[in-house]
């Protein structure tokens, strides 16, 4: 069997946190190694933690999503990170993408795409 998905949460929204934990507890395969609140404390649990998959929200308090992933990629261009937005706007897609995401899901796909995306992103070198 392969090592397990190690996997972060980055979102400001603690029910949403909360819930996607759950998603991602159900599959053997991932482990969630921590949780962050904002962009800040994200860059450094991803630091200190060394996680495979970010799972990152774009609109958090202090430093945005998109300085998080500029700066996590920084330090460890073989990390991956996988935006988690409320929007839908291409323009946020693509800026995550410039920034060096490797996947972009809206948070009403999470229930179905959620699982799939970390797994996939994980797998990407």
């Amino acid at each position: 069997m392969s090592p397990r998905v190690r996997v972060l949460i980055a979102d400001d929204e603690k029910l949403f946190g909360n819930a996607l934990e759950l998603i991602l507890a159900s599959d053997a395969r991932i482990d969630v190694v921590g949780r962050a609140l904002d962009g800040r404390q994200a860059v450094l649990l991803a630091r200190e933690l060394d996680p495979d998959v970010v799972l990152l929200d774009l609109s958090m308090p202090g430093v945005t999503g998109f300085q998080a992933i500029e700066e996590m990629l920084v330090e460890n261009g073989g990390r991956r990170v996988v935006v988690l937005s409320g929007s839908a706007d291409p323009d946020d897609r693509e800026r995550a993408r410039a920034a060096g995401a490797v996947g972009y899901l809206t948070k009403e796909r999470i229930a179905d795409d959620l699982v799939p995306e970390v797994i996939q992103a994980a797998e990407r070198h």
